[in-house]
């Protein structure tokens, strides 16, 4: 049997299949919320209930309304992208540090019995790790590429996201806002290797 190599092409449409199939998924959801009895957002994560940790899970995927959908799309495309240029299993990692983080953060910092729901947490994760990824550990071309783009991106959603963390409004969680954020900025950081530097005397590639 005969092996081709992955063009360039397909090797990054299936790096960017991850954070679409994500937002695929909430999509799916919030349509079978849409036309089933009762509603998915009682699912949520509720704050200082025990029961409602699984909301650290599930929340982010459940919305309350297509507009709340419709209006966290957008960046979760565009960021979430741009943390899967680096790989599959990166993007999870970061979508799973982010997803913990801030809802551990929401369900102890938040009012006791009150329900969040929403990506916008996993969107600050996104943000946080982009902005975060210049200072890990890599090769200087690396980081000059991710300070370009944490620039474009401070330049696109800066503004939104320092209102969604300080300016505080009825029905956001800000919480979710900043621990999310936190998890992503956190997984830039760690669990990544120093890039080893050459030794004296050592051979050099010419």
């Amino acid at each position: 049997m005969i092996r081709t190599a992955d063009s360039p092409r397909s090797r990054a449409l299936g790096r960017f299949a991850s954070p679409v199939l994500l937002v695929a998924a909430m999509w799916l959801i919030q349509s079978a919320d849409a036309v089933l009895p009762g509603s998915f957002t009682g699912f949520g994560l509720r704050s200082w209930d025990l029961t409602g940790l699984g909301g650290i899970v599930v929340g982010p995927l459940l919305h309350a309304d297509w507009a709340h959908l419709i209006g966290n799309t957008v960046p979760l495309l565009v960021l979430g992208c741009l943390v899967a240029v680096e790989g599959a299993r990166r993007f999870w990692a970061v979508t799973a540090f982010a997803a913990v983080i801030g809802g551990l953060g929401t369900w102890i910092l938040n009012a006791p019995g009150a329900l969040t729901v929403g990506a916008s947490g996993l969107v600050f994760g996104y943000f946080g790790y982009t902005i975060m990824r210049v200072f890990a550990p890599g090769r200087v071309s690396h980081r000059v590429l991710y300070a370009v783009i944490a620039i474009i991106v401070i330049g696109l959603y800066g503004g939104s996201m320092l209102a969604g963390v300080v300016g505080v409004r009825e029905g956001i969680s800000w919480q979710a806002h900043l621990f999310g954020a936190v998890g992503g900025g956190l997984a830039a950081l760690v669990g990544r290797r120093p890039v080893p530097r050459a030794r004296a005397g050592g051979v050099r590639g010419g």
